[in-house]
């Protein structure tokens, strides 16, 4: 295999000490051959190990052969650099049979996780014991084959061993708690003391002076409680006095822990319980109360605190460069699928160019009476057609598509699609349809439905690979709370569609990928991953629900469920003709764009109007304001400048006569990116769009201004 410019550049945006040692190894004795030959998807996933913090190692093919990132070097210690390149049985010798295992099953497509698993491993020529979570991913070929296995070494030993201390830390809580409950049953208690209230005065026991550092006579002779507070911890000084108060007020038991001593001398932790006496007439009298040493008991609780909080910590930021490795390893994945996606994208839309080129490069050439002329420019406009078709299945798939929902009928829908979908399906597939004797109505966007449906009927055909059922089914169905549960739907009435076939069927994995966007079983070249994704945004964007089973050498199943609709159905849709437009109605056309502005103001003097155009906001705006006389705005959405198409619609709607606005756009999310509602009096018209809608358009704007619509300020 060659290597491209691409690929050399590839190479050389590999950054830090072991990319530089993988660039410079020679890789030609290896099972892996020389570097410059490695497939893309190997390096790939080389790069993305590399540009990651943790430990992460790509064990290739079924020896296993082994690189990694500098993270993984570092957890290395001295076997780097000299295990690069090596089967990882032989780099580690010591985990030879579980490492045979993890290869054996990354070529057999699986997964393994290991939580907290112990090695002994040799570090700096001594046994040492580490504990790791392990997990391994299969790497994939472009074809789909595993290939090999990306591994993301966490090392969990600080955190094991945390764990492990504080089950000591437990331990001697315990244990202190034992002890407290001796010391109070065998009355070792740090003192007692009375407070006398009336005359403000505390006395206490020798402990109790030994206790709050003051002298035998101190105690006995009595002091203000004051005093006693003084020596309070002063973070502890203010709840403690709350809550003497609160006792005193309403009688209620006093519980403190508090610290006493002193910066200089250190302090220690007690407990004061104690209850408030009073006189005949109801008056706080005193208040007797006990002490007890809680000090050890303390100390193991801020210990235990301490070690859980660092033990969280360490788990945080493990779980937390876990998932930021896994998205970007997604992330890179997913890209690559989309630069293979993109080339087929770019292919239809260069196939659409070339058609339109080809078509007026001709009408150049022949004169305006050929018979030929008809039929060139209705294949040129056929391309556009196809072309605005590509961007709306591409706007579908990102949910940014705005959607024209109609009441449909499932029978009429079923009746008008069943021919197109056998031509789909083709004639060795059998298509049949079940519907209730009454169905239910429900409203979507019917051009995406029915795109929707071809979609599922093509991969109906592509499972069955032959000769098999393709059924299309309608039910009426009323959900409760219970049914509704986990659909994101609410109770109610819904119409559910149900596409099966009798194909090959789904693996469990496979399953769970099925709407996941990019994500294909065809072959390169044969689908880019985007149908089901893009089936799945449009219905979630109706306000429905979609659901798939599967059963391998069985078939699939996919359910819809779209909210009933009690209207009529909507009427077909009626053909365009251009419509011969003599009204005297002058239109200020509006876009930056001069080839679009060039034609849309020749389309619109073709009708008779009278035709005003300005290049960008600004300009049109200053027309405006001259004086100048319009009927109707016609502009485009997003264009450069401080005046923005918001900004004439508000003018036409301050007008005593307020003007209508059209808005052409090529990407509807433009003005619905605030609520997704139009002003009244201003339309949606979507580019690239043909004269005939246009005109169609442009006179029910007109014709709405002539009836006296008024906009909701």
């Amino acid at each position: 295999m060659t290597s491209t410019v691409s690929d050399h550049l590839q190479l050389d945006s590999w950054t830090g000490e072991t990319a530089q040692a993988i660039r410079q190894f020679d890789w030609s004795d290896t099972p892996l051959g020389a570097i410059d030959d490695w497939p893309q998807h190997l390096r790939s996933v080389v790069q993305v190990m590399l540009r990651n913090v943790l430990p992460m190692a790509v064990l290739w093919g079924e020896e296993g052969t082994l690189l990694y990132n500098d993270a993984y070097a570092k957890f290395s210690g001295t076997r780097h650099p000299s295990i690069l390149g090596m089967s990882i049985i032989d780099a580690w010798p010591e985990a030879a049979e579980f490492n045979r295992n993890v290869v054996d099953a990354g070529l057999r497509g699986e997964s393994l996780s290991y939580r907290d698993i112990s090695f002994s491993l040799a570090r700096n020529g001594e046994p040492s014991e580490v504990w790791l979570d392990l997990h391994y991913s299969p790497v994939a070929s472009n074809e789909g084959v595993p290939v090999g296995t990306l591994a993301i070494v966490v090392e969990t030993t600080e955190r094991v061993l945390l764990e492990r201390n504080r089950a000591v830390a437990e331990a001697a809580f315990r244990e202190a708690s034992e002890r407290l409950q001796l010391a109070l049953n065998s009355g070792a208690v740090r003192g007692t003391f009375v407070w006398e209230i009336h005359e403000n005065r505390v006395n206490g026991d020798e402990r109790f002076a030994r206790t709050f550092s003051f002298s035998r006579e101190d105690a006995e002779r009595g002091f203000p409680i004051e005093r006693a507070l003084s020596v309070i911890h002063p973070a502890d000084c203010a709840r403690v006095t709350a809550l003497i108060t609160r006792t005193v007020r309403d009688g209620s038991p006093y519980r403190a822990e508090y610290r006493v001593g002193s910066e200089a001398e250190g302090w220690t932790w007690i407990a004061a319980s104690g209850r408030c006496e009073y006189d005949a007439d109801g008056h706080p009298r005193r208040f007797p109360g006990v002490i007890v040493d809680i000090h050890d008991r303390k100390i193991a609780e801020e210990s235990l605190k301490e070690m859980r909080r660092s033990l969280e910590d360490k788990v945080s930021e493990a779980v937390a460069a876990r998932v930021a490795v896994e998205a970007q390893l997604r992330q890179s994945l997913k890209m690559e699928a989309l630069g293979a996606m993109t080339g087929g994208v770019a292919h239809d839309f260069n196939n659409t160019l070339q058609a339109i080129s080809g078509n007026l490069q001709l009408l150049q050439y022949l004169p305006p009476d050929d018979a030929r002329v008809p039929t060139r420019v209705q294949a040129a406009l056929e391309a556009v057609q196809r072309g605005a078709k590509l961007a709306s299945q591409l706007l579908s798939f990102a949910r940014r598509q705005l959607q024209s929902p109609v009441v449909i009928n499932p029978r009429r829908l079923f009746d008008e699609l069943r021919e197109l979908l056998q031509h789909a399906v083709g004639s060795s597939v059998t298509i049949a349809t079940l519907l209730p004797e009454h169905p239910w109505n429900f409203c979507v966007d019917r051009n995406q439905l029915e795109n929707a449906l071809l979609n599922l009927a093509i991969n109906a055909r592509d499972a069955i690979r032959g000769e098999g059922k393709f059924t299309l089914a309608c039910s009426n169905e009323t959900l409760d709370d219970a049914a509704c549960e986990g659909k994101d739907l609410r109770p109610g009435e819904y119409v559910r569609l149900t596409a099966s076939d009798t194909g090959s069927g789904m693996t469990p994995d496979v399953l769970e990928r099925a709407f996941e966007p990019f994500f294909t079983t065809k072959p390169d070249g044969h689908g880019t991953g985007l149908g089901l994704s893009m089936v799945f945004g449009f219905v979630k964007q109706s306000g429905g629900h979609i659901a798939v089973s599967s059963t391998v050498d069985v078939g699939t199943t996919v359910e819809i469920l779209f909210p009933h609709s009690s209207d009529h159905e909507s009427a077909p849709a009626e053909a365009l003709t251009m419509t011969a437009l003599t009204g005297n109605a002058t239109v200020l056309v509006v876009d930056d764009d001069p080839a679009v502005l060039a034609s849309t103001v020749a389309i619109l003097e073709t009708m008779y109007f009278a035709v005003l155009k300005a290049a960008d906001g600004d300009a049109a705006l200053s027309m405006l304001e001259s004086g100048v006389g319009v009927d109707l705005i016609l502009t485009d959405v997003v264009m450069p400048g401080k005046v923005k198409c918001a900004d004439l619609a508000e003018w036409a709607f301050a007008q005593a006569r307020p003007v209508p606005v059209i808005y052409a756009s090529g990407y509807t999310r433009d003005i619905l990116s605030r609520d997704g509602v139009l002003r009244p009096n201003v339309t949606l018209l979507n580019k690239p769009y043909r004269a005939e809608m246009l005109a169609k358009e442009i006179a029910n704007a007109l014709q709405r201004g002539a009836q006296g619509f008024l906009p909701d300020m």
